[in-house]
């Protein structure tokens, strides 16, 4: 190869070299961003806000986690849901706990479980502090939220990595039958990927999942994710919204951060807030 050429096919790599850099270097962060929905139903009388966390995964938002506490009491939520790995497995648990801990006793707060809560081997501890705390723990129950005069229903099923996919078709069956049609009716579910089943019901007018993590990379405009767990390389429910003619689908990209090693590339960690008017 001539010397022209190799010095040719250096700029080249190094171009390519600096590019990539400064694309990781602009698209990476861990700092937390609010995205806000709203969910419109002639069911709806009284405005309710929610607010969704998912996959915080013990991760640490400041001095008892005052930056997300602090964050979700600035938008004045009517409650909270949680909407699993909100423990994790390898990480030490007391971030996630102290978490609970605050929003239960401030809010009305429901819970499902999620993958990682699961792989501690302890999700019956999990599932009592989370009781103590003041938390609801959904396992195919569709409970009442009644907010100035408004009634929703909130139902939830665990995650079929701990329980089986039977065991969480029956949960989707039973917290389907106690859902009253003249009420506006949330399902909270870990998994994305299962949105088809969920739907079959024909009764939930909001789904809301995570787990996906926003597919960890994305390249807004051109790629809304990457890669996502039980999904593969790019996920069709990575993260955002997605309106059906029936429900409206919503998947957090969630809290994660120092417990994955992944760094996430224009794909913030997010709390999501959710307006049904």
């Amino acid at each position: 190869m001539r010397a022209s050429a190799k010095k040719g096919l250096f700029v080249a790599l190094a171009v390519l070299l600096l590019g990539t850099a400064a694309l990781f270097l602009v698209g990476t962060t861990d700092e937390m961003v609010i995205v806000s929905y709203q969910v419109e139903s002639p069911e709806i009388e009284n405005p309710i806000r929610l607010a969704l966390v998912t996959d915080l995964h013990s991760c640490d938002y400041g001095e008892n986690q005052e930056d997300l506490l602090d964050a979700i009491a600035a938008q004045h939520p009517d409650g909270i849901l949680l909407g699993g790995d909100i423990i994790d497995d390898d990480i030490p648990r007391e971030k996630g706990e102290l978490f609970v801990t605050e929003v239960s006793q401030t809010y009305p707060t429901y819970y499902v479980s999620g993958n990682h809560e699961y792989r501690t081997d302890d999700i019956d501890g999990i599932k009592g502090f989370l009781r103590s705390a003041g938390a609801t723990v959904l396992e195919g129950d569709c409970i009442p939220l009644t907010v100035d005069g408004q009634t929703i229903q909130i139902c939830g099923v665990d995650d079929p990595e701990g329980v089986g996919q039977e065991a969480m078709d029956r949960q989707l069956a039973q917290a389907a039958a106690q859902a009253d049609p003249d009420h506006f009716t949330i399902l909270l579910s870990h998994r994305p990927e299962l949105i088809d089943q969920y739907r079959s019901f024909g009764v939930f007018d909001l789904i809301l999942s995570g787990h996906a993590h926003g597919g960890q990379w994305r390249i807004p405009g051109l790629l809304n994710g990457l890669l996502a767990p039980n999904q593969g390389f790019f996920p069709d429910y990575a993260g955002g919204r997605y309106d059906f003619s029936d429900c409206t689908f919503l998947v957090s990209r969630g809290l994660a951060r120092e417990s994955t090693s992944i760094p996430r590339l224009f794909n913030p960690p997010e709390l999501v807030i959710l307006d049904i008017t």
